[in-house]
């Protein structure tokens, strides 16, 4: 675990955010929506009943127009998650804030049962226009959008955003896991063509939410038991630092010669994948160069590897050991063959 909370000895007050709240409805904002929302909720928290705010006062405290806290109400009101509470009816300005409780507002979309309805999905959102535009201002939104412009060669259109945008709150997934199944589809091959992909990809995606996965562990235990040969592309591409890439007809048919033929365990594969920092463009020919060499001289395991890589390091420490020797290694002065008055005698000889 890489967060820890330090324990303190003394209160300066704390504001309990719902981690539905985080996980679910904070990444479809942007950054003043969410501030906008946890100073609110920060307020609605504070018992001192001296302290008078309203939305002037959370514009000045976050140095933002009026305006963008009055859009972050409505952004936040069409979610869900807050109700508007007028003080005043034909002044549809003034109003409080009603912060609704997420984890009531969670069980009663998920396991509230409704007439009718015969599938186990939670209640049904539709994407507006509006919504669409918002969404591309978060950077992560626009990141995804990029990914699987690039897995089909092609840019989505606008209904087709949308579409995405319903799957990441009707089925509860990450931007992360909506790219993945795009890949899987195209890896899979069993549309009509790239027009009818979407509708492909939603029921991918209505299967993973079937099986009760939520996150990236989930998925990978999940594809290690149904397809663990995608699996295995996948981390190898993972290795190289190829992100969100399908491998091509060659080189899926050289990772298959690795795992078939040639029988190399998965953490020899990873290993020869670390070999990549070497090179300024790591690819799947120069890792097969490596484990073809491998191949060749026998190793099968990581022991293996282990055991050449001891061998070659105490032959290197052996030579080092060793006097170095050149052409004047056996030379000898001939300077010691003369005494002193013999040296000046030949010196007075040659003036």
């Amino acid at each position: 675990m890489h967060f820890a909370k330090q324990t303190t000895d003394f209160d300066l007050e704390d504001t309990p955010i719902e981690n539905i709240f985080i996980h679910d409805f904070m990444p479809m904002a942007n950054g003043t929506y969410v501030k906008v929302y946890l100073l609110g909720f920060a307020y609605a928290n504070n018992k001192d009943p001296s302290l008078t705010v309203n939305h002037q006062t959370i514009a000045k405290h976050l140095d933002i127009p009026l305006s963008d806290v009055l859009d972050a109400w409505d952004f936040w009101e069409k979610k869900g998650v807050i109700r508007k509470k007028y003080l005043d009816e034909e002044d549809k300005t003034k109003y409080a804030v009603e912060f609704l409780n997420l984890k009531q507002l969670y069980i009663h979309n998920h396991y509230v049962q409704k007439q009718n309805e015969a599938e186990s999905f939670p209640a049904s959102y539709t994407c507006s226009p509006e919504d669409l535009v918002q969404a591309n201002q978060i950077p992560e939104i626009r990141k995804m959008f990029s990914y699987i412009n690039e897995i089909l060669r092609r840019e989505l259109v606008p209904h087709e955003k949308k579409q995405v945008l319903e799957w990441l709150y009707n089925y509860n997934m990450s931007t992360e896991i909506i790219v993945r199944a795009f890949m899987y589809a195209i890896e899979q091959n069993k549309f009509k063509n790239k027009r009818s992909i979407i509708r492909f990809v939603e029921g991918i995606i209505r299967n993973w939410y079937d099986n009760k996965i939520t996150n990236m562990d989930e998925l990978d235990e999940y594809l290690e038991r149904t397809d663990s040969r995608y699996l295995k592309y996948d981390r190898i591409f993972k290795a190289l630092g190829l992100h969100f890439r399908l491998p091509t007809e060659a080189e899926k048919k050289a990772m298959n010669t690795w795992l078939e033929e040639w029988n190399f365990p998965m953490e020899v594969i990873l290993k020869a994948c670390e070999n990549s920092k070497k090179t300024a463009n790591p690819n799947i020919n120069y890792i097969d160069s490596i484990l073809h060499k491998w191949h060749q001289e026998g190793i099968r395991a990581l022991q293996d590897l282990e055991k050449k890589e001891s061998i070659v390091q105490h032959a290197a420490a052996k030579s080092e050991n060793k006097t170095p020797k050149n052409r004047f290694h056996n030379f000898e002065q001939q300077a010691t063959k003369y005494s002193k008055e013999e040296l000046e005698k030949l010196f007075r000889q040659n003036k």
